[in-house]
């Protein structure tokens, strides 16, 4: 085969350059630095999880948290098993998601137009979850309010779980807003907070990774790959280390 240069580089010049590149590449590899403790919060720096820590409600009024809270208990009530959604902070975890970029959905076209879309689809509401939000809570405070003349916060656990599943069913109507796409955004948002790391504000002392066995977010599984058919009972470890750290509702 012709060694014939092309672009100033023969066959065999491209070969040797190539394995030097690997091999230089293997000797950088081999010393490089493994890093210990927690980085420095860097991309997106004004909404890097340390804002999760700040103490106090960031979005919701008092009252509105009262609510949230109050929702948030009868969709994940305390049992055997588990500590209520209240208990696991997933209020705060939705209180800290409503101040960023998700809680706005400024990343996303909401310039409509928004017609009903099908199942299939997903969600055409016209409305951010911050909207959603403040319309939804205070059109289930005024629809409690004629119905029982009480916030639902007050009402008992058999009325608050038929409020949530009339919601669920779109059997209310609510002022400003749909139904149901209250509901599901209050679900949605607290099995996320259930099952999110910590840091975030919710899932307080890991309660649901330790409840389904879930490790974290450790570093790697090298010592426990080739452990077959054991049961490791390991610890849950957040982003930022032990179940020690609990965020500030």
């Amino acid at each position: 085969m012709s060694e014939k240069p092309r672009n100033g580089f023969t066959r065999r010049q491209l070969l040797v350059s190539s394995a030097s590149g690997l091999a230089l590449g293997a000797a950088a590899a081999a010393k490089a630095t493994t890093v210990v403790g927690t980085p420095q919060w860097v991309p997106y720096d004004h909404n890097g999880p340390l804002h999760y820590d700040t103490p106090g409600w960031q979005f919701f009024s008092s009252e509105e948290a009262q609510e949230v809270e109050a929702i948030v208990n009868r969709l994940i009530p305390a049992d055997d098993l588990s500590v209520s959604g209240k208990d696991a902070g997933c209020a705060v975890f939705i209180d800290r998601q409503m101040v960023t970029d998700y809680g706005t959905f400024s990343r996303l076209y909401m310039q409509g137009p928004f017609p009903a879309g099908t199942p299939q689809q997903g969600d055409q509401c016209e409305f951010n979850p911050q909207q959603r939000y403040r319309l939804g809570l205070a059109g289930l405070e005024k629809y409690c309010q004629g119905q029982f003349q009480k916030h639902f916060s007050a009402l008992d656990a058999e009325q608050q779980d038929k409020v949530l599943t009339d919601l669920e069913h779109g059997a209310i109507k609510l002022e400003g807003i749909d139904a149901k796409v209250f509901f599901q955004q209050v679900l949605s948002n607290t099995m996320e907070g259930f099952f999110a790391d910590p840091i975030y504000g919710g899932n307080r002392d890991m309660v649901s990774w330790k409840l389904i066995g879930f490790p974290g977010a450790r570093y790697d599984y090298r010592d426990y790959i080739a452990l077959h058919n054991q049961k490791l009972d390991l610890v849950p470890l957040s982003i930022i280390g032990s179940s020690a750290w609990t965020p500030k509702g």
